[in-house]
């Protein structure tokens, strides 16, 4: 399949990438699905690739069953790949799908090129990508679980056995099996992951303090989630003004932004934005990211934003769920924000529209449909449900004020004593009023009496 490269349009504004851009060449193999699926994926990877820091060339795709078990390709078609390396001038093969060690090392002598599988692709954008401690932390421990059981040796060259003059003069007494490289190797790298643990888990707690501290003063909590480059900080520079960056770039967000915002009516919610998933993303990602994702299971309502403009919406939409699912998000309220709508084709908008029963649809370069997805969250969000009696001072306004503003006022009353208010409130808020609650019997009377006068 030639002419795969996206030419994305910042692609030289990657950090990291080196003078002249890594020359790269696909290798794909179809073992379910449609023709389109499999060529789909194939451009996923080209626009990983590139967002990697490297130029596409072309790519191969085979029909199998499944994989070859040797290497990934069948040996015929590996071979038509060494013939395309060497004719385009390659310096690394990308294969979509993950590599066994030894599938890996038996391309590699096919192609006499470095060969890397998709999972080492997305490690790498995620390394470029990472700012924060806690994110750069996460990557490297999702890096070293990958490594670990791709580690090998080369016979003797890897061996730290001592013995005589040459291996440093301990002579007799220090011959024998010492630690070989590759089990000093295996022993630091799992070290390193057991510190790295453990420094995840210290910054989960810092998180978990906050996501706590802000569930006390019942604040809402709604997180923007789903595939990458699918528009999900445009959108939150939208509702919020936030300012974060956007990029027409694959995992451009990797931290994760908390931003306040507000709704039409003057409630007070956070959102979260939330690092892109893709297909097959990595379960090693899956599994360091787990407290970032964590944000996902913890809120109120999920804006599920989908790209409209992709050939395969539904297939993004599938996927977000899928991780989802193993970070307990499935069980949240989700709505289907799908995104540029400019750039959709209308047929597929009916479509989604038709199978996501809440659905809405918004292009947040143009504008259109933010308001709506405004009120549609202040709709969704959870509503107080305790119901109060209060008698508040005519000095605590600062009570009636939160009372508008994160509780559902029912009547208000100015009588001679104090300001007369029904409303339901949040369990928390309900607490700060129970010094001024009143019977409801004491509340009609006073009611009546402020009639009278």
């Amino acid at each position: 399949m030639a002419g795969l490269s996206t030419e994305l349009e910042d692609v030289t504004e990657v950090e990291y990438r080196q003078l002249r851009l890594e020359r790269v060449v696909l290798a794909s193999v179809w073992t379910e699905g449609s023709l389109t699926d499999a060529e789909n994926g194939l451009r996923e990877l080209a626009a990983l690739a590139e967002t990697a820091g490297s130029t596409v060339l072309d790519g191969v795709l085979q029909r199998r069953q499944k994989p070859d078990p040797g290497t990934f390709l069948g040996r015929g078609k590996a071979q038509e790949l060494a013939d395309i390396v060497a004719a385009e001038g390659a310096d690394t093969v990308i294969c979509d799908g993950e590599l066994a060690p030894g599938q890996r090392r038996a391309l590699e002598d096919i192609v006499k090129v470095k060969v890397i599988d998709r999972t080492a692709l997305i490690l790498d954008i995620f390394a470029q990508h990472a700012k924060s401690r806690e994110g750069k932390a996460q990557v490297e421990l999702a890096q070293l679980q990958y490594l670990l059981p791709r580690l090998r040796g080369w016979g003797e060259s890897m061996s730290r056995q001592a013995g005589g003059r040459v291996a440093g003069g301990e002579g007799i007494g220090s011959r024998g099996p010492g630690e070989t490289k590759i089990e000093l190797d295996r022993r630091r790298i799992n070290t390193k992951i057991a510190k790295l643990k453990r420094e995840i888990k210290e910054m989960k707690t810092g998180r978990d303090t906050m996501r706590a501290h802000r569930r006390a003063g019942d604040v809402p909590s709604v997180a923007i989630a789903g595939y990458t480059n699918a528009g999900k900080s445009s959108i939150l520079n939208r509702l919020t003004g936030a300012g974060v960056l956007v990029q027409n770039q694959l995992f451009a967000t990797l931290d994760p932004t908390v931003r306040r915002a507000e709704t039409l009516s003057g409630r007070i919610y956070t959102l979260s934005d939330t690092v892109g998933f893709v297909r097959s993303l990595p379960h090693q990602l899956v599994e360091a990211f787990r407290s970032t994702l964590e944000e996902v299971a913890g809120s109120d309502l999920l804006l599920h934003v989908v790209d409209g403009s992709h050939p395969d919406p539904e297939g993004q939409i599938s996927a977000v769920r899928e991780v989802f699912a193993e970070v307990g998000g499935d069980a949240i309220k989700e709505i289907i924000v799908v995104n540029k709508a400019d750039a959709a084709d209308p047929e597929v908008l009916d479509r989604l529209r038709r199978h996501e029963k809440h659905c809405i649809v918004v292009s947040a370069r143009t504008g259109a449909g933010i308001d709506e997805l405004r009120a549609l969250v202040e709709a969704e969000l959870p509503q107080p449900e305790q119901p109060v009696t209060v008698l508040l001072p005519y000095d605590r306004g600062d009570l009636v004020s939160r009372l508008h503003r994160d509780g559902e006022v029912v009547s208000e009353e100015h009588t001679g004593t104090g300001t007369l208010i029904h409303a339901l409130v949040h369990p928390a808020l309900q607490g700060e009023l129970q010094e001024f609650a009143v019977p409801a019997e004491t509340a009609a009377a006073t009611a009546a009496t402020s009639a009278r006068a």
